[in-house]
């Protein structure tokens, strides 16, 4: 059985100015991102949420004055590292609920911060490279 729309935690979509006059959409739902572009030929992006690891907000001078603004994810993903949310109304409200969103998510997939951010290629289990410990003084390599 399909789920109903009240799965959506957020949707909208690309403004210009303050109309909504696009055929670019977002939505959050099921833990994932989706995005949907175009009229006749269309793309569909989903990204799961506990793959974003940054978030920023910018507005110009004329998304301020039209109330918008234009969110900037960057993932650990292989296809699309950089995704962004252009024109969307209410930005900062918008910005709080995907990081309180994607931090959710990242704790109902035990995520953590070494297992998602590890360096030098290391997965969970594996060690790690001599002179990389928390004791490790990064600046004896230039020495």
């Amino acid at each position: 059985m399909p789920k109903q729309d009240s799965d959506c935690i957020w949707k909208d979509r690309k403004h210009f100015m303050w109309f909504p006059f696009s055929f670019t959409k977002y939505e959050v739902k099921d833990e994932r991102l989706f995005i949907q572009k175009g009229l006749l030929n269309t793309s569909f992006d989903e990204t799961l949420l506990y793959r974003i690891t940054d978030i920023k907000l910018t507005r110009s001078l004329g998304q301020k004055i039209f109330g918008t603004g234009t969110i900037e994810l960057c993932t650990k993903v292989d296809h699309d590292r950089h995704i962004s949310l252009v024109n969307i109304k209410n930005p900062k409200e918008i910005k709080k609920l995907l990081s309180d969103t994607i931090e959710d998510a990242r704790i109902k997939k035990n995520v953590i911060s070494n297992e998602f951010f590890g360096g030098h290629g290391r997965g969970p289990g594996q060690e790690s490279d001599p002179g990389q410990g928390p004791d490790s003084d990064p600046d004896d390599d230039f020495l």
